[in-house]
């Protein structure tokens, strides 16, 4: 923001455009909303700002309770382009998604509930698996407490951190175990798709 001959007016009015929706938004919708007369810089001035919020996430390692869970996303693709159709297609992208969630309790009620501090998201590759190994290792305290469903690729998690607990994917454990990740993943597929 320093060296920019962008005005700070401007720079905040497209940091808040640009967090005010889960909906993904087109440059040149984005340039409109802005009121600026030129689209390079429009263009510049989102993929700086998606930059900077993605550079943030790297500062900081989960702690506490974490949840983990993956998520399949489709990417935009040409229509002409054939591809295969299953859960590992071409048109999927695997994401790994970590949620640090904090057990809270009304005093007054006794009622039960969570709150949500931080997520961390990362597309994994198709042909290295232990890339979720990898997150999990790197942004994860070793104190930690992962709860996931239980499914056959999350084996190795409890080598990386204190306690592993999972439970079997229902409605009620996304409500609950997961409910921050399942949150993050339902709110994440259109801005997914911009990124393909």
């Amino acid at each position: 923001m320093e060296y920019s001959k962008v005005s700070i007016k401007t720079w905040y009015k497209a940091m808040l455009f640009m967090s005010f929706s889960k909906k993904t938004i087109s440059a040149a919708e984005f340039q409109r909303q802005l009121n600026h007369p030129e689209y390079d810089t429009v263009w510049q001035l989102m993929h700086k700002i998606r930059t900077a919020t993605g550079n943030r996430d790297r500062l900081y390692d989960l702690k506490g309770e974490v949840e983990f869970d993956e998520g399949y996303f489709e990417r935009s693709m040409s229509k002409r382009v054939k591809l295969k159709r299953a859960k590992c297609s071409q048109r999927q992208v695997n994401v790994a998604v970590l949620a640090e969630s904090t057990p809270l309790e009304d005093i007054e009620t006794g009622k039960k509930s969570s709150s949500c501090r931080y997520f961390k998201m990362k597309v994994l590759s198709t042909h290295k698996k232990e890339s979720a190994d990898e997150l999990l290792r790197d942004k994860l305290e070793e104190k930690s407490i992962v709860f996931s469903d239980k499914s056959a690729n999350y084996v190795n998690i409890s080598d990386y951190v204190e306690t592993h607990i999972s439970e079997k994917s229902t409605s009620k454990t996304n409500q609950t175990t997961l409910k921050w990740v399942q949150i993050a993943i339902s709110c994440s597929i259109p801005n997914f798709r911009t990124l393909y």
